[in-house]
């Protein structure tokens, strides 16, 4: 059956004022298999001589710690490391990690590891010269301007996942135990000024892992893509980031040895994370008090939400997901055609169902439909959602329901 959309007819003042926008592209990157040989200059172009290595506890352990530490030393950086940091980080490891930073008389931070690291390690070398608490530089209107610039210490950058992005983002991502909210921290001289992304580092990550992340990069890609928002260099950028991903992720977690997966995967992770500038949506709304109050691992969480948030938005996509689905040379070319390659995807590399499998119940439902609600990704969401309807989506994506908005 042929697939349509109805599109609404636009005044030409609503479609000039659609066409404007704020455009920014991200940092220096140096990619490739053993560019990580190249931290100490880094550090050095950015005026370090005492870094502080911020990653986390189970990373802190490796031997690609303790050798990257070594390097610095050998070029003469008194670098240290800083590990308090935990899956879904919270103010305390942000302020151990400043006092850290104090007390060791430290001049710029390498963030290391996965999206916690990084999110951990960006928020350090912003708070290192602020005195005001770390909630007053939440995403809200022009908080942003109440940072001291001056007072931010330099970052370079280091992923050891290919999911979050982190170390192409302006922001970091912080829950508020207060409340058990995740909150977006930003600032744009959070971005860090150089980044070594060297996919060497994620060989031999554990298949599950580099799933879910994987999926993460995926969700960044597709949500920034079905972002209604204005933005034609990141809707590119989205689209050859899912071929990437659908080309490559599905080896990448058969084979944690593969060095050409790695790569592919690791550029597609940074693409996701620079084109959600253009915005992200209701998989994130979904995840983000899944992972604030039961933990649970936020590239996962996206992946178990992404077809049923799909197929709400379904209304608004038709168009689009046949340009996808062309693009990425699908069987079917159509909506349904990139609803049958998730789900296989998802099959293929072992993503649970539904959300009742990480242990999300029918109660929580209501109690995060109001956070969902309130996230700042939801305003990316091609379909509007209210707080009664993310109730509904938080059951659909429970009881394994895929159900198109009405």
């Amino acid at each position: 059956m042929r697939e349509f959309v109805i599109t609404p007819v636009r005044s030409k003042e609503n479609i000039m004022a659609s066409l404007r926008g704020n455009w920014n592209y991200p940092t220096a990157v140096r990619f490739g298999p053993g560019r990580i040989v190249e931290l100490p200059d880094a550090c050095k172009a950015l005026g370090m001589k005492r870094p502080l290595l911020v990653t986390d506890a189970a990373l802190a352990k490796l031997p690609m710690i303790e050798s990257a530490v070594a390097a610095c030393r050998s070029a003469g950086l008194a670098c240290e490391v800083f590990s308090d940091v935990q899956a879904n980080p919270v103010e305390s490891n942000v302020t151990n990690g400043v006092s850290a930073y104090r007390r060791g008389t430290h001049d710029g931070v390498i963030a290391f590891g996965g999206g916690s690291a990084l999110d951990t390690g960006k928020a350090v070398a912003l708070m290192v010269g602020q005195t005001r608490p770390i909630w007053d530089f939440e995403d809200r209107e022009d908080w942003y301007t109440r940072v001291n610039v001056s007072g931010m210490a330099p970052t370079v950058a280091v992923p050891t996942t290919s999911g979050t992005g982190s170390e192409v983002g302006r922001a970091a991502v912080i829950t508020d135990v207060r409340d058990h909210t995740k909150k977006i921290i930003f600032h744009p001289r959070m971005l860090p000024s150089i980044v070594i992304a060297d996919p060497e580092l994620t060989l031999g990550l554990p298949a599950k892992v580099t799933a879910a992340v994987g999926m993460d990069a995926l969700s960044h890609n597709l949500e920034a893509y079905c972002s209604p928002s204005y933005h034609p260099l990141a809707e590119g950028i989205a689209l050859e980031g899912m071929r990437l991903i659908h080309d490559w992720l599905p080896t990448a977690v058969r084979d944690g040895s593969d060095i050409e997966a790695r790569s592919h995967m690791m550029a597609a992770s940074l693409m996701g994370a620079t084109a959600f500038q253009k915005g992200l949506g209701a998989m994130h709304s979904l995840s983000h008090p899944c992972s604030a109050n039961l933990n649970t691992h936020h590239g996962l969480t996206n992946a178990v939400v992404m077809p049923y948030v799909l197929s709400w938005n379904r209304p608004a996509l038709g168009e689009k997901m046949q340009r996808l689905a062309a693009y990425l040379n699908l069987p079917r070319q159509s909506f349904s055609g990139v609803l049958d390659w998730i789900l296989e995807l998802r099959n293929t590399i072992g993503v649970p169902d539904t959300l009742a499998e990480l242990g999300v119940t029918s109660e929580h439902a209501d109690a995060f439909a109001k956070q969902a609600f309130d996230d700042p990704s939801t305003g990316g969401n091609p379909v509007p959602v209210t707080v009664a309807e993310f109730a509904q989506l938080y059951r659909n994506c429970i009881e394994g329901r895929l159900q198109a908005a009405t």
